[in-house]
């Protein structure tokens, strides 16, 4: 964060000093969680699902916390006292983010990919100057303004997710951080239960489109993004697999861990990444680049094919000693998503004639469309010729209808009714060789079943053997 005294936050936020002196330092950090609370932190007092920042006051400047910003005193705590310290906090990131010299902004949205596009991003931009981005999801009302608050004086760019449960919160926060380049990657069915259609999601999306002061980036295979063009002033750079989109890729093809390699412009990139769907990502990422920081392509090429994957959970690829290959992808999941990932699961077996073994789990907000959208799902695992479902929760027991009504299989699924069965499982059954996708929605917790079987080398032989 750029230090700011103590007396400049409470103008900015509007705050009266309460509770006595505050530390001496200026405010070099923001934090809600009082555990990262250090010399230097203005700690912020939220209410939480499970207990109220006010309760941790004390604690975050017993560790440094040079003042707590708060909607009430604290005893023996010197507060920044205002109506609401959320707001208070996003007026803050506002006005010190805005300061000149400002940073060239790239702003993310899109129903699925956005972590994944802007850890890729932010690592091309690396290569250009220093770069700011959040660290994992950070993409809404909270998580937004204390990535803001993260910039340095010498930041020169940032990339930057955005997210929406409706229609107007995507508008909101670029109220706070108006991206100079906006990105749209796709209109999925992620939220689709609280949006009602995909056209509803393609509004809330266009709002960035709408905010952005310097170029728009389009996904041309995707029609509703497409249409967003209509939407804004600014010009417009489309990418994707068309050949009529500006930034087109040709050539693609995959390996045998599923990594996509494609050419761009006569310019080969290799990504390190997991999954086919990252070449979208990737050509997102050049449309972005290319005119705004840099004309080198050989260069940005250069840099994607350097780039590691970042955030955790995310086609995250891990090989155990016996051999089993475990893809924990557990973070998040839409049918898209779901798709794209049993799609790269496929491949992974198809080389050496691996047996592949989909653990999912339930998709979540999907409204109406939920069971029929798991039942496509099943049947799109079975058509995919995927070796061994496991299908766990009540929630997701349309993958498991799905697949069985295909017609093709039978025993090749398996429904479990949670976690610690699914684990049992896969210990008992999983052979040298197999390879193992875990997804789905992050209030599930299936990264406890990748956790699980990463921590336990092979031990059963039971029926799942490695394919012949």
């Amino acid at each position: 964060m750029i230090p700011t005294p103590v007396a400049d936050v409470a103008r900015i936020t509007g705050a009266r000093l309460v509770g006595g002196r505050p530390g001496p330092d200026p405010v070099s950090s923001v934090e809600v969680d009082s555990r990262l609370a250090r010399p230097g932190t203005l700690f912020v007092a939220l209410p939480g699902e499970r207990s109220d920042g006010h309760d941790h006051a004390a604690g975050a400047v017993a560790a440094g916390a040079v003042a707590v910003l708060a909607a009430r005193p604290v005893d023996g705590v010197a507060c920044l006292v205002v109506a609401d310290p959320l707001a208070a906090m996003q007026a803050l990131a506002s006005d010190r983010y805005a300061l000149p010299p400002e940073p060239l902004t790239f702003g993310i949205t899109g129903s699925s990919g956005k972590t994944s596009t802007k850890d890729l991003l932010a690592q091309v931009l690396a290569g250009f100057g220093p770069t700011l981005a959040p660290q994992g999801s950070f993409n809404n009302e909270i998580g937004l303004p204390l990535t803001a608050l993260r910039r340095e004086p010498d930041t020169t760019y940032a990339a930057l997710e955005y997210s929406a449960r409706g229609v107007g919160h995507i508008a909101f926060l670029c109220g706070l951080v108006s991206p100079h380049v906006a990105i749209v990657l796709n209109v999925g069915s992620a939220h689709l239960g609280e949006f009602g259609s995909r056209e509803g999601i393609a509004r809330a999306k266009g709002e960035l489109v709408e905010a952005a002061r310097q170029r728009v980036v389009l996904n041309a295979d995707d029609p509703l993004v497409l249409g967003m063009r209509e939407r804004t002033g600014r010009p417009v750079v489309t990418y994707g697999l068309s050949r009529d989109a500006d930034v087109c890729a040709c050539e693609v093809s995959v390996d045998e861990r599923g990594r996509a390699s494609f050419t761009v412009r006569g310019e080969q990139v290799r990504l390190q990444l997991t999954g086919e769907h990252h070449v979208h990502n990737a050509l997102a990422v050049l449309a972005g680049v290319l005119g705004t920081v840099t004309d080198d392509v050989t260069r940005v090429a250069e840099l994607l094919s350097a780039a590691r994957p970042v955030s955790r959970w995310r086609m995250e690829v891990t090989d155990r000693p016996d051999g089993v290959t475990i893809v924990n992808d557990a973070y998040n999941a839409n049918p898209e998503s779901m798709r794209a990932a049993l799609k790269t699961l496929a491949v992974m077996g198809e080389g050496k004639r691996r047996r592949t073994v989909a653990v999912l789990g339930t998709m979540a907000e999907l409204g109406q469309d939920a069971r029929g959208a798991h039942m496509e799902l099943g049947r799109y695992a079975v058509r995919l010729d995927i070796s061994q479902l496991v299908v766990v929760g009540p929630g997701a027991g349309g993958i498991h209808a799905g697949a069985v009504l295909e017609g093709s299989w039978g025993a090749e699924s398996r429904h479990v009714p949670d976690v610690a069965a699914a684990v049992d499982l896969l210990r008992a059954e999983l052979a040298p060789g197999d390879v193992v996708l875990v997804k789905a929605s992050r209030s599930v917790g299936l990264e406890r079943v990748a956790a699980a079987l990463l921590d336990e080398p092979l031990g059963g032989s039971g029926p799942m053997r490695a394919a012949p």
